[in-house]
């Protein structure tokens, strides 16, 4: 993974976003009643095996943390990224 990705807050589109040559990773969302809804994470071809959804998942997480939201991850990714990253597990709603 680059040193130096961004990932942005789309909130107009409801995702996170990391533009780079090869396309756009995105991670949808939805927020509401104090919860972040993980939807699906999407990264291009071109942009696989590079770090760019755990990048994505993280920045999620991060703003959830941040806004005391409480995360439903219906993303399968994600929810395989948070077994591999216990440090979120308080985020989760059970």
């Amino acid at each position: 993974m680059s040193p130096n990705i961004e990932v942005t807050n789309n909130v107009a589109d409801s995702q996170f976003e990391i533009r780079a040559d090869g396309g756009t990773a995105k991670l949808a969302y939805s927020e509401r009643d104090g919860k972040l809804y993980i939807i699906h994470t999407e990264v291009p071809k071109a942009l696989e095996g590079q770090g760019y959804a755990g990048a994505l998942a993280k920045a999620a997480l991060e703003h959830a943390k941040a806004n005391d939201l409480r995360v439903i991850p219906w993303c399968p990714f994600v929810q395989s990224w948070l077994r591999r990253h216990p440090e979120y597990e308080s985020l989760v709603e059970q």
